[in-house]
C-alpha cells in the first residue's frame, strides 16, 4: 500500500500504480504473471484499463471494475477466487485507489433525476450523506441496547491506541475519555472521531492459485469463505423494519454454515469501522460478543492485540486511514503471515474480514495454511 495522507499531491493513477507494483513484488511475481485485474470505486478512481496499461500487463488481460465502496472490500476476494477456480486466471491483481480527501469526497449530494434520485427526498430532512443515516441508526441502537457515549468512546480509544504504534496510521495520537467528549458532534450521537477518515491512498493485493502462491510466497493466507448480501436497514430507512440492522445480521449464519465454522474459530477480526457504533453491532451479529456487552469488551481489553479477540490491531478505518476497507484486508494478510509492523497478534490462524455500506455488505474468512 501507499502512504495514507490527507493530501497525496499526486494522481490516483500514480497511487494505484505504486501500490500494485508493490503487491506484485511482494507476491514474488512480475507484471507478466498477472492475467486479471479487478477494482471497485464510486466514480473516484482510475479505470482498470488505464492501470493495466500503466503497469504494462500482458494483453489481453481479464479486467473488471465494480461500483461500490466498503461493500466490495471482502467480496472482491471471491470475484478473484472465481476467476482462478474457473481456470480463467492464475494471478489476479486487486486494487482500490482514491484521493478521498484532496479529490472527490463523499457526502456531496445534488438534486437530480436518475441514479441517486432518492436523495432529493431525504435531503430536506438533513440526510446529507452516510454520517446522517448512520447517526440516526446509532441513536436507535443506543436506545435498544442501553449503550452510552462511553461505549462509543471505548471503540475510538481502542482504535487510536493501536494506531499510535502503527507508522502507517494517519491519526496516531491516543485519546482520553475527556478528549473524546471534547471533540465536536457531527450528527448526534456521532462525533468527528466516531467517523472514519477521508484519506488519499491506494492498497493492492494479489490473489493467486495456491500452487503459484506456495512456490513464490510460502505461507500466504487462503481465501476460505466469502459471502455477500444483506437486506433493508441503515441505508434503506424508508423500507427498513429495523433501521439499526446491518448486513451482518443477515450474513453471519450463512458465513459460518458455508465455512463449517463457528464464532469460536475466529482468532482475529478486521471489522469495517466506518463509524464507531457499527463495530460492536457487527461483533454482536457474528456472535463474537453478547448483545449489549461490546462496550465493556473494549474497555476491559478484550479487543486488544493480546486480548480474547483482537479487533483491528492496526487502528482500522477510524485511525489508520480509509481506503474503503481494503487496508483492513491487507492487515489481515500481514497478521496471518506474522508480518504486522505493529501489534502482531500471537499465532492467529483464522481472520474474519467485513465490509459494507449499510444494509448490503460482505464478509470473508481468511485462514493460514
Amino acid at each position: 500500500m501507499t502512504e495514507l495522507s490527507r493530501d497525496s499531491g499526486t494522481s490516483v493513477l500514480a497511487l494505484a500504480r505504486q501500490a500494485c507494483r508493490a503487491a506484485i513484488d511482494d507476491a514474488g511475481l512480475t507484471a507478466g504473471d498477472v492475467d486479471a485485474v479487478l477494482s471497485y470505486h464510486l466514480d473516484d478512481s482510475v479505470p482498470v484499463g488505464y492501470l493495466a496499461s500503466a503497469l504494462r500487463l500482458p494483453d489481453p488481460v481479464w479486467s473488471n471494475e465494480f461500483y461500490g465502496g466498503g461493500t466490495q472490500c471482502a467480496s472482491i476476494l471471491a470475484d478473484a477466487a472465481m476467476l482462478i477456480d474457473s481456470g480463467t486466471a492464475r494471478a489476479v491483481l486487486v486494487y482500490r485507489a482514491l484521493n478521498g480527501r484532496s479529490g472527490k469526497r463523499m457526502g456531496q449530494t445534488a438534486l437530480r433525476i436518475g441514479a441517486g434520485a432518492e436523495a432529493q427526498f431525504s435531503l430536506p430532512h438533513g440526510m446529507l450523506g452516510p454520517v446522517h443515516l448512520f447517526a440516526l441508526a446509532a441513536q436507535r441502537w443506543m436506545y435498544e441496547t442501553g449503550a452510552t457515549e462511553a461505549d462509543l468512546a471505548a471503540v475510538v480509544r481502542h482504535s487510536r491506541r493501536h494506531a499510535s504504534r502503527n507508522p502507517r496510521a494517519v491519526f496516531r495520537e491516543p485519546l482520553t475519555l475527556d478528549d473524546y467528549l471534547a471533540t465536536p458532534l457531527v450528527a448526534t450521537p456521532l462525533r468527528r472521531v466516531d467517523c472514519c477518515l477521508e484519506s488519499d491512498g491506494a492498497v493492492a493485493l494479489v490473489v493467486a492459485r495456491t500452487d503459484v502462491a506456495d512456490s513464490t510466497r510460502p505461507g500466504s493466507p487462503r481465501v476460505h469463505t466469502v459471502v455477500r448480501g444483506g437486506g433493508p436497514g441503515t441505508s434503506e430507512m424508508d423500507r427498513a423494519p429495523d433501521v439499526e440492522r446491518l448486513f451482518s445480521s443477515y450474513l453471519a449464519a450463512p458465513l459460518y454454515a458455508r465455512a463449517g465454522m463457528s464464532p469460536r474459530d475466529i482468532d482475529l477480526a478486521l471489522i469495517y469501522d466506518a463509524y464507531s457504533w457499527v463495530v460492536p453491532v457487527q461483533l454482536e451479529d457474528f456472535g463474537l460478543v453478547s448483545r449489549g456487552e461490546a462496550g465493556a469488551f473494549f474497555r476491559d481489553g478484550g479487543a486488544d492485540d493480546d486480548g480474547r479477540l483482537p479487533v483491528n490491531p492496526h487502528g482500522g478505518l477510524l485511525s489508520e486511514g480509509y481506503v474503503h476497507g481494503l487496508n483492513n484486508i491487507a492487515e489481515a494478510v500481514r497478521q496471518l503471515r506474522g508480518e504486522a509492523v505493529a501489534n502482531q497478534v500471537r499465532d492467529p490462524s483464522v481472520a474474519l474480514c467485513t465490509g459494507f455500506g449499510g444494509s448490503l455488505g460482505s464478509a470473508a474468512i481468511l485462514v493460514r495454511p
